[in-house]
């Protein structure tokens, strides 16, 4: 009988292996009966989906289909439209997001968002990712807060690049820069999720590069739900998908299968270019 005997650093990267998908099949967010109207007009019917932690979740399917809508919902973005009306439930590591008693500024701290277009503050750099934690008081002296800046901008990929130019302007860096800035002034406030809007619909194929390898580099500590316009952007940066259809979520899956085996008929005309 011959017995295998399975080497440290194999057991090691097994056990590694082990843990990063018992935390992805960990459910962060949970969303059931979703409906979102703007007026009278309904954009988003019953909506239901899990999102695992520490794994991208893209959100796929044509204009207008309730991607962004739905991505919206999760930290109560639409409160800001006065004509939108949520219905349904949708679970934060269990918590009611739009439970009376929640605290809006506090949720949108726990999850953060990228929107399409980089939209840093009028001020510099530094200040840019010193604003959340400043406000919500998370820094007790300078020193504190040097080390939160430093470490967003190193995780957000960008602190070599402005290391030394922390006092100039953020609206002086180039729009990849400007949208890992964004990404950085997210990050600063230690969020639990990350909810990306296009974020790359504004910038050109080298920096699209570099945020969908900063993708891949987050999702070892944040939650990330990514709208995209880009199949082949969701096939490469997503762990699951979910296609959107007339404001109907269609089918939701391992991205592997969505792309190469879908059940809906739906996905399968919109994946090989039928509509959309």
């Amino acid at each position: 009988m011959t017995l295998t005997v399975e080497q440290p650093e194999e057991a090691t990267k097994q056990a590694g292996a082990d843990q990063t998908d018992a935390l992805r099949r960990a459910v962060k967010v949970s969303a059931r009966g979703v409906n979102v109207f703007y007026g009278a007009k309904q954009a988003l019917f019953d909506v239901g989906i899990d999102v695992g932690g520490h794994e991208v979740t893209a959100l796929i399917g044509p204009s207008g289909c309730g991607k962004s809508t739905f991505l919206r919902c999760l930290n109560r973005m639409n409160d800001t439209i006065p004509i939108c009306r949520v219905e349904g439930e949708i679970l934060l590591d269990g918590l009611d997001v739009n439970g009376r008693d929640v605290d809006v500024v506090h949720l949108r701290a726990r999850v953060g968002m990228v929107f399409q277009k980089p939209n840093p503050f009028p001020k510099s750099i530094y200040e840019n990712v010193a604003y959340g934690p400043r406000i919500h008081g998370m820094c007790d002296s300078k020193t504190e807060m040097d080390e939160v800046v430093e470490s967003s901008l190193q995780r957000a990929g960008l602190w070599d690049e402005v290391r030394d130019r922390l006092n100039e302007p953020g609206t002086g860096l180039s729009g990849g820069q400007q949208q890992r800035l964004c990404i950085a002034r997210a990050i600063a406030v230690s969020p639990e999720v990350i909810l990306m809007d296009e974020p790359c619909s504004a910038l050109d194929p080298i920096a699209t590069a570099r945020i969908e390898e900063l993708i891949d580099d987050l999702r070892a500590n944040y939650t990330i739900v990514i709208v995209t316009h880009s199949m082949q952007q969701a096939a490469r940066v997503s762990q699951r998908t979910a296609f959107f259809h007339l404001g109907v979520l269609v089918e939701q899956g391992e991205t592997d299968q969505i792309f190469t085996n879908p059940v809906e008929k739906r996905t399968q005309d919109y994946i090989t270019g039928r509509f959309g």
